[in-house]
């Protein structure tokens, strides 16, 4: 199976977004390929940089739709090629559910397709933000502390 054209691409990137905002994290896993790749190069203090694989996905972005309310602005898309790679900025307006902390983030995005699916999401963001908006550093860290206790 082929990749879809570019405007598609397009298209399913900016699905993706909505899945995220609305907090449908298993649907927005089910884009991706079975043994697809989520990788953050610069993450927040306490979270993988990469994960592979629909189960991690899902365990880690669950969370995400738990802890994070988040509107998306419409992708820029920088450059889409016929063989399935995806370059796109965005922004969002963030508001973290645990401190009602806000801050407005900047992302680019690197996305592999293969067959329609998402093989690879390279995601570039700022993570001191919601650390920020969490409180700092030290909040963060007890933050993340108290959700691993359960």
């Amino acid at each position: 199976m082929a990749n879809p054209a570019p405007q598609e691409l397009k298209e399913l990137f900016a699905h993706s977004l909505r899945l995220l905002a609305d907090r449908k994290i298993e649907e927005w896993v089910d884009l991706f390929a079975e043994d697809g790749v989520l990788e953050f190069p610069y993450p927040a203090i306490g979270f993988p940089s990469r994960m592979q694989g629909r189960e991690a996905l899902l365990a880690q972005m669950t969370m995400f739709g738990e802890q994070l309310r988040v509107d998306f602005s419409a992708p820029e898309f920088y450059a889409v090629t016929d063989d399935g790679l995806l370059v796109a900025a965005f922004t969002g307006e963030c508001t973290l559910v645990a401190t009602g902390g806000r801050y407005h983030q900047t992302y680019l995005s690197v996305v592999r397709f293969e067959d329609g699916e998402i093989k690879h999401f390279r995601d570039f963001w700022n993570p001191w933000l919601v650390m920020e908006a969490a409180g700092g550093e030290i909040a963060w860290k007890q933050a993340l502390a108290a959700l691993a206790q359960g």
